[in-house]
């Protein structure tokens, strides 16, 4: 199938707003929110397997507490106020993590991979004018959340080592004209720099693994930009609203954590499926008139 590169972009620089809410009707088609709300749940069941597993293959490498403080700082990306709770599980589990056998070790790999093979499916329903055309081969959908759950070690390992390097640098200041300068300000705004850059990277590896077929990187990264600007000032929102106004703690009590980071999934799932319906529409530019409505998802 032809996808439109040129006229696409044409007619998203003429019409942006009219191609905003097309991507919007098109996403409540396809019942976006619901298929947030199933990669949520799933996102929540792997997400402690997840981290326990890349902590453990990579504190071989690289010292536990350095590598605990760098998932924390990035966890708040993704679980804006609930980071510190999950790494202090991941570090009791740790401390115990002579108990880990095979069956423990196969069930982790296990739930590990369950929100990714979620996630597939719902880009199968956000892509579904690609599925009708190609489908994927069954053994790539079952071996494809393992490589990538490798890749992201390798992130992780990578990250942690930068970021490792950007704190003592952070540490020492610059003479210049008589006068010291500190690094700390500087290696601050790497270190968001590098997060932002690598939520964009992480957003757009999705988008090009995922759905079915080959996706350019111009099309996947359109997607992961405006996904994780959207994201940036929710995750802003849910920390202001957590620290200030939230009584999510005199309401759930002992589950506060896990209604917390559910709800941050929730709508961090919901931005990542809507910047997937960005480029499916962007894809259809050209293709199909801009005046034809979305034609909602069905099961039948």
């Amino acid at each position: 199938m032809h996808y439109p590169t040129t006229a696409a972009a044409a007619e998203l620089a003429r019409h942006p707003w009219h191609f905003a809410l097309r991507t919007l009707k098109a996403f409540r088609a396809n019942q976006g929110l619901l298929l947030a709300g199933a990669v949520a749940y799933y996102a929540l069941l792997s997400i402690v397997p997840l981290l326990i597993i890349t902590v453990i293959a990579l504190s071989h490498v690289v010292g536990q507490d350095e590598l605990l403080q760098t998932v924390g700082h990035y966890l708040e990306w993704l679980v804006p106020g609930q980071s510190a709770a999950i790494v202090a599980e991941l570090a009791r589990f740790l401390a115990n993590r002579g108990v880990i056998g095979l069956v423990l070790l196969a069930t982790m790999l296990f739930f590990s991979s369950l929100a990714f093979t979620v996630l597939e499916n719902a880009m199968s329903v956000i892509f579904h004018h690609r599925v009708a055309i190609r489908r994927r081969h069954f053994m790539v959908s079952a071996l494809m959340p393992y490589g990538y759950i490798l890749c992201l070690g390798l992130g992780l390992l990578v990250v942690t080592l930068v970021a490792g390097g950007l704190q003592v640098m952070g540490q020492e200041e610059v003479q210049f004209l008589g006068r010291g300068w500190s690094m700390r300000g500087l290696s601050g705004v790497l270190l968001y720099l590098i997060g932002f850059a690598g939520e964009v990277f992480v957003v757009a590896s999705i988008y090009m693994v995922m759905p079915v077929g080959r996706l350019s990187w111009r099309q996947a990264l359109l997607g992961a930009v405006v996904a994780a600007l959207l994201w940036e000032v929710s995750r802003r929102v849910l920390v202001w609203y957590f620290a200030t106004l939230s009584q999510i703690g005199a309401v759930y009590g002992s589950l506060t954590t896990a209604i917390a980071v559910l709800l941050s999934l929730e709508i961090g799932a919901t931005l990542l499926l809507l910047g997937a319906q960005v480029i499916a529409e962007y894809e259809r530019l050209g293709v199909t008139r801009a005046e034809k409505p979305p034609r909602p998802f069905s099961t039948g």
